[in-house]
């Protein structure tokens, strides 16, 4: 993912936002707040026929130290391009890459009802460790949080 490419990225995140069960935002941020949210790496796009369709990033969970090799992930696609395996193809960069830049746990907070997002987190490795329940609102209406986790096999926590 390169600057240029924020447009198109948010659109597609606009229309994730849209859903209802994708996110807590509910304004697509200027480039500037979303790029001082996520880190430096581990951002990439997916393309068609060289339109963006898709996109993938990672956001520190914390600026403690200690967690530094703790990263969230934000997975988004394109509402015309869903269900092709996009997802897996962007999330599988991200787990390589990740583990490259020594992340050792990658986490996602998922709404309940965005049962594709579930499903492909389940389906690259990850597991369920839990729910927050009415952890925050949206529209006036609470919503619980499906925790998801993945631990590096390859980056070593000793």
């Amino acid at each position: 993912m390169k600057t240029h490419d924020w447009d198109t990225v948010s659109k597609i995140y606009a229309e994730g936002i849209a859903t209802g069960f994708a996110t807590f935002e509910t304004d697509v941020p200027s480039y500037e707040s979303w790029d001082a949210a996520h880190l430096k790496t581990c951002r990439f796009v997916a393309d068609s026929n060289g339109e963006i369709i898709g996109w993938a990033a990672l956001s520190p969970v914390s600026s403690r130290c200690v967690y530094g090799g703790v990263a969230e992930v934000s997975v988004y696609i394109g509402q015309k391009s869903r269900g092709m395996g996009l997802g897996e193809l962007l999330m599988n960069r991200l787990i390589s890459t990740s583990e490259t830049e020594g992340i050792w746990t990658l986490q996602s907070g998922i709404f309940p009802e965005n049962k594709g997002s579930i499903k492909l987190h389940e389906k690259v490795g990850f597991r369920y460790i839990g729910k927050r329940e009415r952890v925050g609102k949206l529209a006036g209406e609470w919503k619980d949080n499906i925790l998801f986790e993945r631990r590096s096999s390859t980056v070593g926590i000793d």
